[in-house]
Formats: C-alpha cells, sequence, structure tokens
C-alpha cells in the first residue's frame, strides 16, 4: 500500500476490513423481509437506535413480560458446509420464541444480532431472511437488529447469530408448572429432526462415519432426501399449536426440549416432590435418530440427553384434559401422544424409563 492509494494518505475502516457501505446496503435489501413481520403494535421502521413496540394496556389486565435468549450453536458449521444458509434464521427464531412459549407467552417481537468477518450481501440477506420466515411462523415483528462486521474475529464465508424475544402474557395464565400434580399425563409434539441441539455430536459422527452429506437418505412415510437435508431440518416453531391450545385447555406445564434432551429439560418444570415416567415406546422415532445412533454407535442415555429424538415439545396436563386434547392437536394435524405421566417421587431417580 503506498499514498497514492489514499487521497488524503491515510488509513480507512474499509481498509481494516470493514465496508460500511455494504452494511447500509444490507439494511436496504433485507427491509422488504422485515416489513413483511411487523404488528400493529410497532411504531419505528429499520434504522433507528432502538424499536419501538406499543404495548395495548387495554388487551391485559396484569401483563407479564417474558424475555428469552439464544443462539443456533454448530449448527451454523453444517449450514456453512453444505452452503445452505436460507433456514439457519427460522432456527435462530425458533429456539427465542419456543423457550418463552413454554411460559404461556405469546411472542411478540424479535431481534437478531448476525455478527461477520465480511458482509457477503447475498449469504447475510438470505440469512436475515429466514430470521423473517421464523417471526411470521411465530406471529412476531422483528424490529431490529445489528449486523458486525468483525475481520479478524471470524474468518472467510463465517457467521454467528444470536436471537433475542420479549413476549406477553397474563400474570394469572402463565405457565410455571407449580400447578402439576401426581397424575398428570405427558403429551409430546413432534420435531422435524434434531433441531438446533447435539451438532457438535452430530459433526463428529459426520467426521468418524466419514458419511457424504449428499447420499440418498430415507427420512420414513416415502420421504427421501438427503442426510444433509435431514440434518438441516429447520426447527419446528410450536407457537400456533399451543397458543390454540391454551384458548381451550388448562395447561400445567411446558417443556422446549434442547440441550439436555428428554432427560433434562421436562423434569425442570416439574415440582421436586414429583417425577416422571416416559415411555419410549409411545411414539416412533424419526430415522435421522436411528442414523446417528448407529453411525456414532451412540448409547441409549447418551441419546436421551443429548437429543430430542422425536419430540420437541411436552404439554403437561390433567388426565381428565388429556383424550380432548389429543382429539384437538390431531384435528389440527398434529402426530400428538402421550409419552408418560407424573408420579410421586424424590432423589436421584425422578426420571424413569419405559419401552426401552
Amino acid at each position: 500500500m503506498n499514498e497514492s492509494d489514499h487521497p488524503q494518505g491515510g488509513l480507512t475502516y474499509r481498509d481494516a476490513g470493514v465496508d460500511i457501505d455494504a452494511g447500509n446496503a444490507l439494511v436496504e435489501r433485507i427491509k422488504p423481509a422485515v416489513a413483511s413481520t411487523l404488528r400493529p403494535e410497532v411504531l419505528t421502521g429499520l434504522g433507528g437506535f432502538g424499536g419501538l413496540f406499543g404495548l395495548d394496556p387495554a388487551k391485559y389486565e396484569a401483563p407479564v413480560l417474558v424475555a428469552g435468549t439464544d443462539g443456533v450453536g454448530t449448527k451454523l458449521m453444517l449450514a456453512r458446509q453444505l452452503d445452505r444458509h436460507d433456514t439457519i434464521g427460522i432456527d435462530l427464531v425458533a429456539m427465542c420464541v419456543n423457550d418463552i412459549l413454554a411460559c404461556g407467552a405469546e411472542p411478540l417481537f424479535f431481534l437478531d444480532y448476525f455478527a461477520t468477518g465480511r458482509i457477503e450481501p447475498g449469504q447475510a440477506q438470505t440469512v436475515i431472511e429466514g430470521i423473517a420466515e421464523g417471526c411470521r411462523q411465530a406471529g412476531c415483528a422483528l424490529i431490529g437488529g445489528e449486523t458486525a462486521e468483525m475481520p479478524g474475529l471470524y474468518g472467510a464465508g463465517c457467521y454467528d447469530l444470536a436471537g433475542f424475544a420479549v413476549g406477553v402474557v397474563e400474570r394469572s395464565r402463565v405457565i410455571d408448572g407449580s400447578g402439576i400434580r401426581a397424575g398428570h399425563r405427558l403429551i409430546g409434539l413432534p420435531s422435524s429432526g434434531p433441531h438446533s441441539n447435539g451438532y457438535s455430536l452430530i459433526r463428529k459422527v459426520l467426521d468418524l462415519s466419514a458419511a457424504d452429506t449428499n447420499q440418498a437418505f430415507d427420512a420414513g412415510a416415502g420421504s427421501l432426501t438427503t442426510l444433509g437435508e435431514a440434518l438441516l431440518a429447520p426447527t419446528r416453531i410450536y407457537v400456533d399449536t399451543v397458543r390454540g391450545l391454551m384458548d381451550r385447555f388448562p395447561l400445567a406445564g411446558l417443556a422446549h426440549i434442547t440441550g439436555g434432551g428428554l432427560t433434562e429439560n421436562v423434569i425442570r418444570v416439574v415440582p421436586t416432590d414429583l417425577g416422571i415416567t416416559v415411555d419410549l415406546a409411545a411414539w416412533r422415532r424419526p430415522a435421522i435418530f436411528d442414523w446417528l445412533q448407529e453411525a456414532g454407535r451412540i448409547s441409549g442415555p447418551e441419546m436421551l440427553r443429548t437429543f430430542n429424538c422425536g419430540i420437541g415439545m411436552v404439554l403437561v396436563v390433567d388426565e381428565a384434559d388429556c383424550e380432548p386434547m389429543l382429539a384437538h392437536l390431531r384435528a389440527a394435524g398434529e402426530d400428538a401422544v402421550v409419552i408418560g405421566e407424573v408420579h410421586a417421587a424424590a432423589g436421584d431417580g425422578r426420571v424413569t424409563w419405559q419401552g426401552q
């Protein structure tokens, strides 16, 4: 570099690897996707210092705000390996809104944080359009975010994602597990695959097995895809399903099955003097989990503690409401199933398994 490269003879931010113009151009490119998510309560457009959301006090008696944040983890590395960036944003939204949904909250708005070494406009736009699609599925507004260009911290083509969701629930309708009693049933809602958990182990299985992610993969029920596509299936967003149930039936507890799998996530919403029994024969585990266990020679307990194993959300319900709730879910197209029940228990043996 010589002085002729800079008329004023000094360095620019672009020389350091940060292109402000590219960042501004990206904001313009994503405005239509962001606008498609907006709700009437949104008071500002994209580009301000903060996103404003006007909560209507007339709609609530005692509103409680519920906030959640999460990322996508090393599933991002698989998306980069396969050069598929269109659904990873759905994963990001799902991981946040499903968490606040587990408290009974309606997701209101979402913000994202996109960090990369160098903005690649097409890639970034695709990712953020996926975030917008996730927000549309969840019924929440994408009211802002941050695009951070950090050369030296992230390599070429690498990026990281984080998300932040805020929702609201009436204080009287907060779901916190305190009403769970012995005899309550566990209803499982199916997952779309591993969702966004366990991908460090998944990538280890891919590495050790030398599997080709482009190989044909039978996902069951006549669905033929590739191994890579099966592993990248976006996380299900359960907002419509669960919110529809809440208007008709009381829910004593909700558990989003994330890191820790079925072993750790259901019991965390159950009072400490109670335990659960889960019947592993109650549902057909999706083929991708069978492949992972066989290819990685993963033990049964490790599978249950790492993956959702086909159940992405668990509802804890009164026995009397169980059959009507199942009928409602199945009429809505959900393949819901009773997977276990709550019973008195204490100590280390609060989670037991049947049908292994």
